[in-house]
């Protein structure tokens, strides 16, 4: 079993919404950057893959397949702009952090390699005996903390208009691979005849949100005094958020990622995209 790769530097589950401050750490003096975006381009075939065609990969498919995965999120230019990059990192942290289960690709649906995905980043499930809870994830992959803050407080309050969610809804069920294993019960759940009070019930909204870290920026190792400032800017920012979002009726897990900076960082995650794109 692997070792978990993201460094939780602070938990509060004792608020509404939650806290996890999510730092990729250091390596010989320098933020995990490289490393980072090697270990995100690990779950690009879960991510981008159906579940039928991520089962059936093998020692002879496998090229084609990840071509086809690389080829898939876009071929645009104008990728500082776009946010498939922060879909995966919400993807790889809730993967790790809950051990969520991916219903569906959005990558796989899309209209063409430069389009963007529209509606909810993330659709993962976390399943029991008894309930299949729903985690409908959103992403603000930005290098500054309160722009991220206010537009995804934007687009939450938007998630829980009815209308929105019915349609949001139609559209996930359409994309249910029939041979993943829980497809027959996520369809029940998003069926029209379910109750929203129902489906809410068992429904959670896994928010992460990047930022540029003046903090991170000062510091090359996890000494105690790091982690002690940055952990007092991820309550800063987790008071901000809490304070701007009010009431809400659905659980939230907010995710901080502080970053150094967002600009290097796609840049490294461009470039690994570009050779993949030429396997």
């Amino acid at each position: 079993m692997r070792p978990s790769f993201f460094n939780i530097i602070i938990h509060k589950d004792d608020t509404f919404p939650d806290l996890h401050g999510v730092c990729a750490g250091f390596e010989s003096r320098q933020w995990r950057k490289d490393q980072l975006v090697d270990y995100l381009f690990e779950y690009l075939p879960e991510f981008a893959l159906t579940y039928s065609e991520f089962k059936n990969l093998t020692g002879e498919n496998v090229v084609a397949k990840m071509r086809q995965v690389v080829m898939s999120i876009y071929q645009s230019e104008k990728f500082k702009n776009r946010g498939e990059f922060g879909e995966l990192l919400l993807h790889a942290i809730i993967r790790e952090t809950y051990k969520t289960i991916p219903a569906i690709s959005k990558i796989y649906y899309k209209d063409g390699p430069n389009e963007p995905v529209k509606g909810f980043d993330a659709v993962h499930v976390v399943v029991t005996d008894d309930t299949l809870e729903l985690w409908l994830g959103e992403v603000k992959f930005y290098n500054n903390i309160s722009q991220a803050i206010s537009h995804v407080i934007e687009e939450l309050n938007q998630h829980v208009n009815v209308t929105y969610v019915r349609n949001e809804f139609i559209a996930i069920t359409n994309k249910i691979d029939d041979k993943w294993p829980h497809a027959d019960r996520l369809k029940t759940l998003l069926h029209h005849h379910t109750s929203l009070d129902d489906v809410f019930s068992n429904t959670c909204i896994p928010v992460l949100l990047t930022y540029d870290s003046t903090t991170l920026a000062k510091y090359d190792n996890k000494c105690d005094e790091y982690v002690r400032e940055i952990s007092e800017e991820f309550q800063k920012f987790h008071k901000v958020f809490c304070d701007k979002l009010g009431e809400f009726p659905l659980t939230i897990h907010l995710f901080l990622f502080p970053l150094n900076t967002k600009a290097e960082l796609i840049n490294s995650l461009e470039s690994k995209l570009k050779i993949w794109q030429n396997l």
